[in-house]
Protein backbone atom coordinates (compact mmCIF):
# COMPACT_ATOMS: atom_id res chain seq x y z
CA UNK A 1 0.00 0.00 0.00
CA UNK A 2 1.74 3.30 -0.82
CA UNK A 3 1.19 5.28 2.20
CA UNK A 4 1.31 8.77 1.20
CA UNK A 5 -0.55 12.21 0.65
CA UNK A 6 0.22 15.30 -1.88
CA UNK A 7 -1.42 18.38 -1.14
CA UNK A 8 -0.92 22.08 -0.73
CA UNK A 9 -0.95 24.88 2.18
CA UNK A 10 -1.90 28.57 1.77
CA UNK A 11 -0.15 31.34 3.76
CA UNK A 12 -2.36 34.18 3.14
CA UNK A 13 -0.80 37.64 4.53
CA UNK A 14 -2.56 41.17 4.51
CA UNK A 15 0.58 43.64 5.59
CA UNK A 16 1.34 46.99 4.28
CA UNK A 17 4.72 46.85 3.01
CA UNK A 18 7.23 48.63 5.59
CA UNK A 19 8.15 51.30 2.64
CA UNK A 20 4.37 52.30 2.36
CA UNK A 21 4.41 52.59 6.13
CA UNK A 22 7.44 54.58 6.58
CA UNK A 23 5.87 57.07 3.47
CA UNK A 24 2.63 57.71 5.01
CA UNK A 25 4.52 58.33 8.09
CA UNK A 26 6.20 61.00 6.52
CA UNK A 27 3.48 62.45 5.62
CA UNK A 28 1.42 62.61 8.60
CA UNK A 29 4.69 64.14 10.16
CA UNK A 30 5.78 67.33 7.80
CA UNK A 31 1.93 68.28 7.94
CA UNK A 32 1.71 68.03 11.80
CA UNK A 33 4.92 69.92 11.70
CA UNK A 34 4.69 72.74 9.27
CA UNK A 35 3.42 75.15 11.79
CA UNK A 36 6.38 74.81 14.01
CA UNK A 37 8.88 77.31 14.42
CA UNK A 38 11.86 74.16 14.31
CA UNK A 39 10.17 72.55 11.54
CA UNK A 40 10.64 69.05 13.74
CA UNK A 41 7.53 67.48 15.45
CA UNK A 42 7.27 67.31 18.78
CA UNK A 43 7.46 63.91 20.92
CA UNK A 44 3.50 64.34 20.87
CA UNK A 45 2.99 64.63 16.94
CA UNK A 46 5.21 61.78 16.60
CA UNK A 47 2.73 59.87 18.99
CA UNK A 48 -0.41 61.33 16.94
CA UNK A 49 0.97 60.53 13.56
CA UNK A 50 2.06 56.85 14.78
CA UNK A 51 -1.59 56.41 15.44
CA UNK A 52 -2.92 58.17 12.36
CA UNK A 53 -0.58 56.00 10.46
CA UNK A 54 -1.87 52.77 12.34
CA UNK A 55 -5.63 53.58 11.51
CA UNK A 56 -5.15 53.94 8.02
CA UNK A 57 -3.11 50.93 8.14
CA UNK A 58 -6.57 48.85 9.98
CA UNK A 59 -8.35 51.10 6.95
CA UNK A 60 -6.55 50.00 4.09
CA UNK A 61 -5.32 46.34 4.96
CA UNK A 62 -9.98 46.19 5.11
CA UNK A 63 -10.38 46.40 1.67
CA UNK A 64 -8.27 43.82 1.00
CA UNK A 65 -6.01 45.03 -1.96
CA UNK A 66 -2.41 44.11 0.04
CA UNK A 67 -3.96 40.97 0.83
CA UNK A 68 -1.60 37.90 -0.79
CA UNK A 69 -2.00 34.26 -1.11
CA UNK A 70 1.16 31.60 -1.58
CA UNK A 71 0.63 28.12 -2.50
CA UNK A 72 3.19 25.38 -0.78
CA UNK A 73 3.28 22.12 -2.10
CA UNK A 74 3.44 19.41 0.14
CA UNK A 75 4.54 15.66 0.17
CA UNK A 76 3.45 13.59 3.60
CA UNK A 77 5.59 10.43 3.63
CA UNK A 78 3.64 8.33 6.35
CA UNK A 79 5.76 5.31 5.45
CA UNK A 80 8.69 6.94 6.20
CA UNK A 81 7.53 9.73 8.63
CA UNK A 82 8.83 12.66 6.45
CA UNK A 83 7.11 16.12 5.87
CA UNK A 84 8.51 17.05 2.21
CA UNK A 85 8.22 21.14 2.09
CA UNK A 86 7.83 22.90 -1.34
CA UNK A 87 9.44 26.13 -0.10
CA UNK A 88 12.34 27.70 1.81
CA UNK A 89 13.12 27.77 5.46
CA UNK A 90 11.29 30.40 7.34
CA UNK A 91 7.69 32.00 8.31
CA UNK A 92 5.64 29.94 5.28
CA UNK A 93 7.77 26.41 6.55
CA UNK A 94 6.89 27.51 10.49
CA UNK A 95 3.17 28.61 9.60
CA UNK A 96 3.28 25.31 8.35
CA UNK A 97 4.36 22.88 10.94
CA UNK A 98 2.13 25.06 13.31
CA UNK A 99 -0.75 23.98 11.24
CA UNK A 100 0.10 20.65 10.73
CA UNK A 101 0.53 19.98 14.53
CA UNK A 102 -2.08 21.95 15.73
CA UNK A 103 -4.42 19.84 13.13
CA UNK A 104 -3.16 16.86 13.49
CA UNK A 105 -1.25 16.64 16.87
CA UNK A 106 1.83 15.75 15.95
CA UNK A 107 5.04 17.28 16.45
CA UNK A 108 7.73 18.03 13.82
CA UNK A 109 11.08 18.64 13.42
CA UNK A 110 13.89 19.91 10.87
CA UNK A 111 15.63 16.87 9.65
CA UNK A 112 19.07 18.67 9.20
CA UNK A 113 22.36 17.02 8.55
CA UNK A 114 23.13 16.68 12.30
CA UNK A 115 19.70 14.91 12.68
CA UNK A 116 20.31 12.62 9.83
CA UNK A 117 23.23 11.19 10.67
CA UNK A 118 22.20 11.05 14.86
CA UNK A 119 19.14 8.84 13.13
CA UNK A 120 21.92 6.78 11.52
CA UNK A 121 23.97 6.41 14.20
CA UNK A 122 21.71 4.90 16.27
CA UNK A 123 20.26 2.38 14.01
CA UNK A 124 23.93 1.37 14.29
CA UNK A 125 24.53 1.05 18.08
CA UNK A 126 26.92 3.36 16.99
CA UNK A 127 27.84 7.07 18.59
CA UNK A 128 28.91 10.28 16.90
CA UNK A 129 28.47 12.72 20.19
CA UNK A 130 32.31 12.61 20.54
CA UNK A 131 32.72 13.86 16.96
CA UNK A 132 34.34 17.16 16.44
CA UNK A 133 34.69 19.50 13.11
CA UNK A 134 37.36 18.40 11.36
CA UNK A 135 40.31 20.50 9.69
CA UNK A 136 41.25 19.47 6.08
CA UNK A 137 44.35 22.39 5.82
CA UNK A 138 47.15 21.89 7.90
CA UNK A 139 47.93 25.00 9.22
CA UNK A 140 44.08 25.72 10.58
CA UNK A 141 42.44 24.45 13.34
CA UNK A 142 38.92 24.71 14.84
CA UNK A 143 36.03 22.96 16.87
CA UNK A 144 33.43 24.38 15.40
CA UNK A 145 32.23 26.17 11.93
CA UNK A 146 31.21 29.76 12.45
CA UNK A 147 27.71 29.15 10.84
CA UNK A 148 26.97 26.64 13.32
CA UNK A 149 23.81 27.84 15.55
CA UNK A 150 24.20 27.71 19.62
CA UNK A 151 20.91 26.35 19.79
CA UNK A 152 21.65 22.86 18.28
CA UNK A 153 23.30 20.10 19.25
CA UNK A 154 23.30 18.30 16.39
CA UNK A 155 26.25 17.48 14.31
CA UNK A 156 25.42 19.51 11.35
CA UNK A 157 28.99 19.81 10.40
CA UNK A 158 29.21 16.81 8.92
CA UNK A 159 26.98 18.49 6.09
CA UNK A 160 29.93 20.78 5.11
CA UNK A 161 32.56 17.55 5.34
CA UNK A 162 30.32 15.33 3.49
CA UNK A 163 30.66 17.70 0.23
CA UNK A 164 34.07 18.09 0.92
CA UNK A 165 34.59 14.20 0.93
CA UNK A 166 32.36 14.06 -1.88
CA UNK A 167 34.15 16.60 -4.22
CA UNK A 168 37.60 14.70 -3.30
CA UNK A 169 35.73 11.16 -3.94
CA UNK A 170 35.25 12.13 -7.60
CA UNK A 171 38.57 13.94 -8.44
CA UNK A 172 40.34 11.14 -6.86
CA UNK A 173 38.39 7.90 -7.14
CA UNK A 174 34.81 7.27 -9.14
CA UNK A 175 31.51 8.96 -9.84
CA UNK A 176 30.31 6.42 -9.20
CA UNK A 177 30.06 5.49 -5.47
CA UNK A 178 28.49 2.57 -3.56
CA UNK A 179 25.70 3.11 -1.13
CA UNK A 180 24.91 1.32 2.13
CA UNK A 181 22.25 -0.81 0.36
CA UNK A 182 24.54 -1.99 -1.98
CA UNK A 183 23.42 -0.02 -4.86
CA UNK A 184 25.15 2.42 -6.79
CA UNK A 185 24.72 5.94 -7.76
CA UNK A 186 26.47 8.40 -9.66
CA UNK A 187 27.26 11.44 -8.82
CA UNK A 188 28.44 15.12 -11.20
CA UNK A 189 28.76 18.55 -9.19
CA UNK A 190 27.64 20.95 -11.04
CA UNK A 191 26.06 24.73 -11.72
CA UNK A 192 26.68 26.23 -8.51
CA UNK A 193 28.91 26.05 -5.23
CA UNK A 194 29.15 28.20 -2.26
CA UNK A 195 32.27 28.01 -0.09
CA UNK A 196 32.48 30.11 3.16
CA UNK A 197 35.31 30.07 5.75
CA UNK A 198 34.53 28.07 9.10
CA UNK A 199 36.53 29.84 11.36
CA UNK A 200 34.51 33.68 9.88
CA UNK A 201 37.96 35.75 8.54
CA UNK A 202 38.09 35.16 4.68
CA UNK A 203 34.69 35.49 3.42
CA UNK A 204 32.43 33.60 1.45
CA UNK A 205 31.56 33.18 -2.68
CA UNK A 206 29.44 31.90 -4.87
CA UNK A 207 31.05 30.37 -8.23
CA UNK A 208 28.33 29.93 -11.09
CA UNK A 209 29.73 27.30 -13.64
CA UNK A 210 28.48 24.04 -15.53
CA UNK A 211 31.52 22.61 -13.21
CA UNK A 212 32.75 24.60 -10.63
CA UNK A 213 34.75 22.37 -8.71
CA UNK A 214 37.28 22.73 -11.44
CA UNK A 215 37.59 26.55 -11.76
CA UNK A 216 40.66 27.36 -10.22
CA UNK A 217 38.87 30.25 -7.72
CA UNK A 218 37.19 27.18 -6.53
CA UNK A 219 40.57 25.07 -5.55
CA UNK A 220 42.14 28.09 -3.85
CA UNK A 221 39.03 28.33 -1.74
CA UNK A 222 39.17 25.28 -0.11
CA UNK A 223 43.15 25.09 -0.37
CA UNK A 224 42.41 28.63 2.03
CA UNK A 225 40.48 26.17 3.95
CA UNK A 226 37.21 27.27 2.89
CA UNK A 227 34.37 24.58 2.88
CA UNK A 228 31.53 23.69 0.95
CA UNK A 229 28.10 25.16 2.15
CA UNK A 230 26.14 24.48 -0.56
CA UNK A 231 26.56 22.51 -4.26
CA UNK A 232 24.67 21.84 -7.52
CA UNK A 233 25.06 18.01 -8.30
CA UNK A 234 23.57 15.76 -10.73
CA UNK A 235 23.01 12.16 -9.40
CA UNK A 236 21.58 9.25 -11.75
CA UNK A 237 20.63 6.35 -9.64
CA UNK A 238 18.12 3.01 -11.07
CA UNK A 239 18.04 4.70 -14.34
CA UNK A 240 16.33 8.05 -13.24
CA UNK A 241 18.58 11.37 -13.28
CA UNK A 242 17.51 14.18 -10.98
CA UNK A 243 19.26 17.68 -10.89
CA UNK A 244 19.17 19.41 -7.26
CA UNK A 245 21.16 22.21 -4.92
CA UNK A 246 22.11 20.41 -1.67
CA UNK A 247 22.62 22.90 1.57
CA UNK A 248 24.78 21.18 3.48
CA UNK A 249 23.78 21.84 7.24
CA UNK A 250 20.41 21.74 6.79
CA UNK A 251 20.33 19.17 4.29
CA UNK A 252 17.89 21.41 2.67
CA UNK A 253 16.85 20.33 -1.62
CA UNK A 254 16.23 23.14 -3.81
CA UNK A 255 15.91 23.26 -8.14
CA UNK A 256 15.05 19.84 -7.90
CA UNK A 257 14.58 18.50 -11.34
CA UNK A 258 13.45 15.30 -12.65
CA UNK A 259 14.81 14.28 -15.93
CA UNK A 260 12.04 12.52 -17.67
CA UNK A 261 12.68 9.70 -20.94
CA UNK A 262 11.87 10.65 -24.58
CA UNK A 263 7.74 10.36 -24.74
CA UNK A 264 7.60 9.65 -20.91
CA UNK A 265 5.04 11.12 -19.17
CA UNK A 266 4.83 10.65 -15.09
CA UNK A 267 1.65 10.91 -12.92
CA UNK A 268 1.09 11.68 -9.61
CA UNK A 269 2.10 8.53 -7.85
CA UNK A 270 5.08 8.06 -10.54
CA UNK A 271 6.32 11.42 -9.89
CA UNK A 272 5.81 11.15 -6.02
CA UNK A 273 7.67 7.99 -6.42
CA UNK A 274 10.55 9.91 -7.67
CA UNK A 275 11.01 12.12 -5.15
CA UNK A 276 11.13 9.18 -2.75
CA UNK A 277 13.79 8.04 -5.53
CA UNK A 278 15.64 11.43 -4.79
CA UNK A 279 15.32 12.06 -1.53
CA UNK A 280 16.42 8.49 -0.37
CA UNK A 281 19.73 8.32 -2.82
CA UNK A 282 20.50 11.39 -1.04
CA UNK A 283 20.06 10.27 1.95
CA UNK A 284 22.15 7.24 1.32
CA UNK A 285 24.91 9.01 0.03
CA UNK A 286 25.52 10.91 3.11
CA UNK A 287 24.92 7.83 4.97
CA UNK A 288 27.91 6.40 3.16
CA UNK A 289 29.87 9.62 4.19
CA UNK A 290 28.74 8.95 7.92
CA UNK A 291 30.24 5.11 8.14
CA UNK A 292 33.42 6.10 6.81
CA UNK A 293 33.44 9.45 9.04
CA UNK A 294 32.50 7.61 12.39
CA UNK A 295 34.78 4.23 11.50
CA UNK A 296 38.90 4.19 12.49
CA UNK A 297 39.63 4.60 8.58
CA UNK A 298 38.68 8.53 8.71
CA UNK A 299 41.85 10.26 10.14
CA UNK A 300 43.77 8.40 6.87
CA UNK A 301 41.08 9.73 4.42
CA UNK A 302 41.28 12.96 6.51
CA UNK A 303 45.05 13.21 5.47
CA UNK A 304 44.47 12.09 2.40
CA UNK A 305 42.30 14.84 1.45
CA UNK A 306 44.69 17.06 3.34
CA UNK A 307 47.06 16.03 1.00
CA UNK A 308 45.27 16.16 -2.09
CA UNK A 309 44.55 20.21 -0.99
CA UNK A 310 47.93 20.24 -0.95
CA UNK A 311 49.58 18.93 -4.42
CA UNK A 312 46.03 20.99 -5.68
CA UNK A 313 47.55 23.79 -4.50
CA UNK A 314 51.12 23.10 -5.98
CA UNK A 315 49.28 22.51 -9.66
CA UNK A 316 47.75 26.11 -9.47
CA UNK A 317 51.21 27.53 -8.75
CA UNK A 318 52.81 25.64 -11.86
CA UNK A 319 49.67 26.92 -13.65
CA UNK A 320 50.31 30.43 -12.75
CA UNK A 321 54.02 30.39 -12.94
Amino acid sequence: MKRHAATFARIDTNQIPSAIRKAWLQIELAGLAKDNESGVPSKAQRKEAKEAVEQRCQTEAATGKYRKMQQFPLLWDTRKELLYFGGSLGTAAGHCIELLERSFGIELHHHGAGAVAQAWSTEQSSSLNDLTASSFVSNQSHGSYAWQSEFSQAPDFLGNEFLMWLWWTLENESDAILLPDDSTVTVMLAKTLVLECPIGESGKETISADSPVKLPEALQAIRAGKLPRKSGMTIIRDGRQFDLVLQAETFGISGAKIHLHDDEDLDDVDRIEAIRLLSDSVDQLFLAFCGLRSSKSWSKLQQQITQWLHSTAEGIQQTAA
